[in-house]
């Protein structure tokens, strides 16, 4: 179905969508559009439909974001420049503008914050939005996407996809149905059949190396791991194997929390020359505490794990992690506890290329108790 078909059946059937099914969510996961690439057309025309990637042009720089244009050769993001550039000799590169992209995060999230309080940000440029009871009483959540994909639009000339659905696995796996700037419902009574439909690699979570697994296991679609029964999938992928048998049934018991607590919070480093010298490596330590701490303070966050990352010469990883009894509250604590793990590698067995600083464990006051439905997901088994 074409996004412009999707989109007209939604208009004329929304309103059954939430009739059919009282004591469900109603859930949209709104995704913008290429979204650092699509700022930086927007405010320069000239690279309006051209291809163009947000990043480091360097020998070791990395994609952060590509255009469409970009995306039909081949290009992606966290993908080196490098490989970028091969596949297409034509890529424009831009110097991020995190400024530019922050302000415009802000005023996509203050219409998200017009129709619910129930916000989950994911990033800057999705967020999941909970409007079971929408603050202006419209009802309808495919009526509420498409007012907030319009209102976009207007406010800051971009586009967005949006997923409508009855749990944030669904609703994610919509928005992605029809993009750019398309819309996909998924009702009561589809999610299941719209699962078992998709290649395993659409699902959240199943990476290339987990695809490569269930492929030699005979799965390639989620019908293919519908057939398979709980006690098989734990065997093969131990407690993932309760993700992968509600996912393939379209179930996804977990709230919009609108303080989500992160897992970790951390910042890396990739060099324009490898480093080895112990000095060389302290102050680049140094570096990186100071603008992980910025970040840990703006969460208002706590940890007990330090974690210490480093990517050699010939892209060996090793990370070396130190967990606390107590949660880690001051700058000058945390910065102790990532030297002391620098200093028990050193030296260095080889030069590295990169260098990161993580803290995880989090904790974090004043989140919000989620609101549960389970009954009526738990229902749809």
């Amino acid at each position: 179905m074409t996004p412009a078909m999707n989109e007209r059946a939604a208009e004329s059937d929304g309103q059954e969508e939430e009739d059919e099914a009282p004591g469900l969510r109603k859930i949209i996961h709104v995704d913008m559009d290429a979204f650092f690439a699509s700022v930086e057309q927007r405010d320069n025309p000239d690279l309006r439909g051209k291809p163009v990637a947000v990043g480091g042009s360097s020998g070791r720089g990395v994609v952060a974001a590509a255009s469409y244009e970009a995306r039909a050769y081949g290009v992606r993001s966290a993908m080196p420049s490098v490989t970028a550039r091969r596949k297409c000799p034509d890529l424009i590169f831009c110097k991020s503008r995190f400024d530019v992209y922050r302000e415009v995060s802000e005023q996509i999230r203050a219409i998200f914050h017009h129709h619910t309080p129930h916000v989950e940000p994911l990033s800057l440029d999705e967020a999941y939005l909970d409007v079971t009871e929408d603050i202006h009483g419209i009802g309808s959540a495919t009526r509420i996407a498409q007012e907030i994909r319009r209102a976009i639009r207007e406010t800051t000339q971009l586009t967005a996809s949006a997923g409508v659905s009855y749990n944030k696995f669904l609703a994610k796996l919509a928005s992605d149905q029809n993009k750019p700037d398309g819309i996909c419902v998924i009702r009561p009574g589809e999610g299941a059949a719209f699962v078992q439909s998709l290649p395993i690699r659409r699902f959240h979570g199943v990476g290339p190396k987990g695809a490569e697994k269930m492929a030699r296991l005979g799965i390639e679609t989620g019908a293919d791991l519908a057939q398979r029964d709980l006690a098989w999938l734990h065997r093969h992928f131990g407690s993932f194997g309760d993700y992968l048998y509600r996912a393939a049934r379209g179930v996804d018991l977990r709230p919009v929390r609108t303080n989500r607590i992160r897992k970790s919070i951390g910042g890396e480093r990739t060099f324009g020359e490898d480093i080895s010298a112990g000095e060389a490596l302290r102050d680049t330590l140094d570096r990186i505490v100071d603008i992980v701490w910025e970040r840990i303070e703006g969460k208002q966050a706590k940890g007990r794990t330090v974690t210490l990352k480093l990517k050699f010469t010939d892209f060996q990883i090793i990370t070396r992690a130190r967990s606390l009894g107590q949660p880690v509250t001051d700058k000058a604590r945390f910065s102790a506890i990532a030297h002391e793990i620098l200093a028990d590698e050193l030296p260095l067995p080889m030069p590295i290329r990169l260098m990161g600083l993580t803290l995880s464990n989090l904790e974090r006051e004043g989140e919000d108790a989620p609101r549960r439905r389970d009954e009526a997901q738990l229902s749809l088994l």
